[in-house]
Formats: structure tokens, sequence, C-alpha cells
């Protein structure tokens, strides 16, 4: 058996080779990743909120004309203008279905749009820093 000097110790066959050193670990980022960014949970609840809107809106509506079916239905029987009440509430909720899809992208073009566009604005601005390899440290971002 023969001496090699590469190795510190001895080898004996049933050793396992020596592990390979670890890789250098990745340093951490200099600013927040995207993804807890503070704009983003923002757009994440003024986008829930445009949908509780809406939702609430459209078939709110809908609910209340369905419980009146059910349980007021002489309100729903009786005329109005000739009609019956209920036929004019059943032709109500398309629009008041028009006037949610109209609350929805008004809430978005107000609302959720200029913060998503903040948000990919920021996200370039990363991509380029990174890609450029040159991470500023930004403090409160």
């Amino acid at each position: 058996m023969s001496h090699d000097p590469s190795h510190p110790g001895p080898t004996y066959p049933w050793q396992p080779p020596p592990r390979p050193p670890e890789p250098p670990r990745r340093r951490p980022a200099d600013h927040a990743p995207l993804g807890r960014h503070s704009d983003l949970r923002v757009l994440r609840g003024a986008y829930r909120r445009q949908r509780r809107v809406a939702t609430l809106t459209a078939l709110g509506y809908f609910v209340v004309f369905l419980v009146l079916s059910a349980f007021a239905p002489s309100l729903m029987t009786g005329r109005v203008a000739g009609l019956p009440s209920g036929l004019l509430l059943g032709l109500l909720q398309l629009p008041v279905t028009c006037l949610a899809i109209v609350l929805y992208e008004r809430t978005a073009r107000r609302h959720v749009d200029p913060l998503a566009d903040r948000i990919r604005k920021l996200s370039e601005i990363d991509a380029k820093r990174d890609a450029r390899g040159t991470r500023t440290k930004e403090a409160g971002r």
C-alpha cells in the first residue's frame, strides 16, 4: 500500500471519499425582492377590493332578486306602470351588471393600473441593474 500525499490523512477502503468543498453561498440581495415589495401588497389589496365591489354589485342585486322572489311573491306579482314588478326587477339585472362592469373598469383605471405600472417600471429597473451587475443599496423601498 503506497502513501498518497494528496490526501492529508490515512485512507481506508471502507471510508467514503472526502466531501467536496461547499459552493460559496450567494450574497443576499441589497434590496428586497419584488415579491415582498410593499407596492405589490398594495396592488393585491386594490385588486381584491376591486373584485369585491364588482362581485357584490352584480351578485348582490341578483341575490336580492331571488330572495324577493322566494319570500315576497306578492311584491313580485304586483304591477308597476302596467308591468309586473318582478319582470321590471329582472330586467334591471342587465343594467346592474353593466354598472358592475363600469365600476370594475373605473376602479382599475384609477387605482390598480397606476400601481401595476409603477411596479412594472421598478421591476424593469431591477432587471437592468441585475443585468449590469451593479446593484445599489436602497433603503426604505
